[in-house]
């Protein structure tokens, strides 16, 4: 990862693997109500909109917070807001857990925005300092082993929510996983030390401000706007569609579709190794060919009834959907200075986060009026929209 001697090297290891755990804590907070929808809209007596807006409101709550928070962190200490953050998960988690006790849904979403906040200081905090940790040969590399973590997380509060829900009731998946963050703080801490923002060498009002008039950094934006909207759809309501319509339990639907996210543990570091290395450091080929292979298979899902073609379009679909995932917040990131880098990177948070705040409630109000069949049919048309913008996608020139 660098050339430094072998203690940078281990430095450099374990403050990708501390930063990973927490964003891995935090991603499984953030999906794990879509796992037990159906007990959560029983419990709460709310339709299916409401239900999705308890995935949504976190992004909604980022999509809001995630630019001030990146302007903050080009002239803070990036290793400081990502404990604080941590502690504040700690928070929601066990707030969420008492209002879902209590059957207070507008609590429950209170703790979900604050959680909304730790997430996004998290994950921008996490690739401003992988990124610096490293030199731009491995950028796309190192910040795909981080963003894996989303998938990662995802995977195991789909795969592990029923679980959970059944052994300890429903409301204990809000605190379930924030002991992996804790894990992950106690061993980025020591590893981070000395990677802060140096204060002094903050950006000027005039170089945030351009990051914002950027045309190429509103295109890669939009790529992740396309690209986080059909990862949260499908993450949201898949495992709906499978024990509705296709007549699955609600604990194998959650495996299945936990295999979605999950593949994006291999997906998102592949899209950097691609880039890196099969493409020469070029980012635009990556990202046309993640939705130009997506299309036709969020198209086609709920045409399928074979519950084996349905896990293979299932992971399919993940890795292609998931290369953008990957790639996006290093490819907006060399777009701009490097001063305000970390304020570009908050801006593809912003951009992309406003997608999967929309998909999940978007989505849900779509279901109950047309069904699966014309939701899952829209979805593919966003992917398709993805081929055309990546097309006349930039290439970076800031490397």
């Amino acid at each position: 990862m660098t050339t430094g001697p072998s203690r940078t090297t281990r430095q450099t290891w374990g403050l990708v693997a501390g930063a990973s755990l927490v964003s891995t804590g935090l991603a499984a907070y953030e999906i794990v109500p879509a796992s037990v929808t159906p007990l959560v809209r029983e419990s709460l007596r709310i339709d299916s909109t409401a239900a999705g807006l308890l995935v949504g409101v976190m992004f909604g709550t980022a999509v809001v917070t995630s630019l001030p928070a990146g302007a903050a962190l080009d002239r803070a200490d990036s290793r400081t807001a990502m404990a604080v953050a941590t502690l504040a998960l700690f928070v929601a988690g066990g707030w969420g857990w008492l209002a879902g006790r209590n059957g207070d849904y507008r609590s429950i979403l209170a703790s979900r925005a604050l959680g909304g906040v730790a997430y996004v200081v998290v994950w921008n905090a996490g690739i401003d300092m992988v990124s610096r940790a490293v030199d731009g040969d491995n950028r796309a590399t190192a910040v795909g082993i981080f963003t894996a973590s989303g998938p990662v997380g995802f995977a195991l509060g789909q795969g592990t929510g029923p679980l959970v829900a059944g052994a300890f009731g429903w409301p204990a998946i809000f605190p379930a996983f924030t002991g992996v963050a804790l894990v992950g703080l106690l061993v980025f801490w020591p590893a981070s030390r000395g990677l802060g923002r140096n204060r002094d060498d903050a950006p000027s009002v005039r170089e945030f401000g351009a990051v914002l008039r950027d045309r190429t950094v509103w295109t890669v934006g939009a790529l992740g706007f396309l690209g986080y909207a059909l990862y949260l759809f499908v993450n949201t309501w898949g495992s709906s569609y499978l024990s509705t319509e296709v007549g699955l339990s609600l604990a194998l639907s959650g495996l299945l579709v936990a295999v979605f996210p999950a593949i994006g543990v291999v997906s998102r570091i592949s899209s950097g190794l691609l880039s890196d290395r099969l493409f020469g450091g070029r980012r635009r080929p990556v990202v046309l060919g993640s939705f130009g292979l997506a299309a036709p298979l969020v198209l086609g899902f709920t045409r399928l009834d074979s519950i084996p073609l349905l896990l293979v379009v299932l992971l399919l679909a993940g890795f292609a959907i998931q290369l953008t995932l990957g790639l996006s917040f290093t490819y907006v990131r060399e777009l701009v200075e490097s001063r305000v880098a970390a304020t570009a990177v908050a801006f593809q948070t912003s951009v992309g986060l406003a997608g999967a705040f929309v998909a999940p409630t978007a989505g849900g109000a779509v279901v109950d009026a047309a069904g699966f069949d014309a939701a899952f049919a829209l979805a593919g048309l966003l992917a398709v929209c993805g081929v055309v913008l990546a097309w006349r996608a930039p290439e970076p020139a800031n490397r």
